[in-house]
């Protein structure tokens, strides 16, 4: 689904692209230890194993407050046990405020790869201002639990990452920074670095208000967080409260042409469709061809087939087939044609529209279609029965174009690393 909202005269419309500075919530090691036990990674690419690895690092563990345990309502509910912990974290001074408003500049290194790029407060506004572009659909699930942990904890506990093209003083500043020492250098286990800085010179912070307003973003990852900070504001100023520190949202706003992030697919799979009748039907609208080898090689067959068109393996975690070339009869009878170029040319389009739900005939929605971040896990998944329905990764310029044309990719279209660490900085209401 979409947004289920949409800019009201209750809320603010801000001038452009708003980044504010914000006096960051972090964690102080002389009171929880070790940084390297406290962070985790994004909730949404945790699992269960994942909760309980991270719980066991430390009791300060910051996955206790994305991921809390617990009752879904009621007066023991994880939310409000979330929010509990906060207070008592802030209180015991596991957490504790940084003394001035900052914008930070975050840097995460994996290997030869360099990540960097703005931490602040993003002014929030619609779409349709043409200011913050999505680039694919939300689910109601992951924006529902994330608004009640918002609501719980008043605080933005995890970023939604921007993209934009910049070369401006806002990316100077972030190119210069490497020279002078940071706040935090730390190495989490997976061997990313990570390092931050804070800006607090007030010429500093104009120079990069004025480089940004005028500037268009894209939304790389975190369209479930940004639903949840624009629902959230609505419903303060619903509520009459006002202009307030619902108004932004925790964001890291990356120059993609400098120090941009890396793009890779996100695998579908539909447990309720054997892999046999998933290429028999695949085959009224595709060529076929099964493969040989393992699947590292069938990854680089997709990659090399997808230079000419969409193109497309499944698997049942042992075999595998190629399809490609779809019919473009068919692509001209369930792609639109009203719709741009580049919306039509994705595979994710094709993807959803010819093959799952043409071609297979699958109920397109989040309870039939699964997702998951690597071809191993896709294949895991199936391993009992099912299809694994394995992707080439989305160009950042055809995301671009999709977001700048105002239209959005099916859900779950993109998947970006190095991922931000969650824990580094969190933003709270209440300073």
């Amino acid at each position: 689904m979409t947004e289920s909202y949409g800019q009201t005269d209750l809320l603010p419309i801000p001038p452009g692209l708003v980044l504010a500075p914000f006096r960051a919530l972090r964690f102080d090691e002389a009171v929880a230890g070790p940084l390297t036990t406290l962070l985790c990674p994004p909730y949404d690419v945790i699992d269960d194993a994942g909760v309980v690895s991270y719980e066991q690092a430390s009791t300060h563990n910051i996955v206790r407050v994305i991921l809390p345990r617990g009752e879904e309502s009621g007066p023991q509910s994880r939310y409000r046990h979330a929010a509990a912990l906060l207070d008592e974290w802030r209180s015991a001074g596991v957490l504790r405020l940084d003394e001035d408003p900052a914008v930070y500049v975050y840097e995460m290194r994996d290997g030869e790869h360099v990540l960097r790029g703005l931490v602040g407060a993003v002014a929030l506004c619609d779409p349709e201002q043409g200011v913050i572009l999505p680039h694919e659909n939300v689910m109601t699930g992951p924006v529902s639990d994330r608004l009640r942990l918002t609501e719980a904890t008043q605080a933005n506990t995890e970023p939604i990452f921007l993209i934009y093209d910049g070369g401006g003083f806002a990316s100077a500043v972030v190119a210069d920074i490497g020279g002078h020492p940071p706040l935090v250098d730390v190495t989490t286990q997976d061997g990313i670095a990570h390092r931050l800085w804070a800006l607090t010179d007030p010429d500093l912070l104009a120079g990069i208000a004025g480089d940004l307003l005028t500037r268009q973003a894209v939304i790389a990852d975190g369209h479930h967080r940004y639903a949840n900070f624009r629902q959230h504001q609505a419903a303060r100023h619903a509520a009459g409260d006002g202009a307030g520190p619902w108004d932004f949202g925790l964001t890291l706003l990356v120059d993609a042409s400098a120090f941009g992030p890396q793009v890779h697919a996100i695998h579908r799979v539909v447990a309720s469709l054997t892999v046999d009748e998933a290429v028999v039907r695949a085959a009224t609208a595709f060529a076929v061809r099964p493969l040989s080898g393992d699947l590292d090689a069938a990854l680089e067959t997709l990659a090399g087939a997808g230079k000419g068109g969409p193109a497309f393996l499944v698997s049942d975690g042992q075999r595998r087939w190629l399809l490609s070339d779809p019919d473009p009869s068919r692509l001209a009878e369930h792609v639109p044609a009203d719709r741009t170029q580049a919306w039509q040319d994705l595979d994710v389009t094709v993807a959803h529209l010819l093959l799952i739900q043409q071609a297979w005939g699958v109920k397109d929605d989040e309870h039939t279609v699964g997702y998951r971040h690597s071809a191993v896990e896709a294949e895991d998944a199936v391993a009992q029965g099912g299809t694994a329905l394995l992707l080439n990764p989305t160009p950042v310029d055809a995301l671009i174009a999709v977001a700048t044309a105002g239209e959005r990719m099916p859900r779950k279209s993109t998947f970006f690393t190095p991922k931000p660490r969650t824990g580094l900085v969190l933003r709270t209401f209440a300073v």
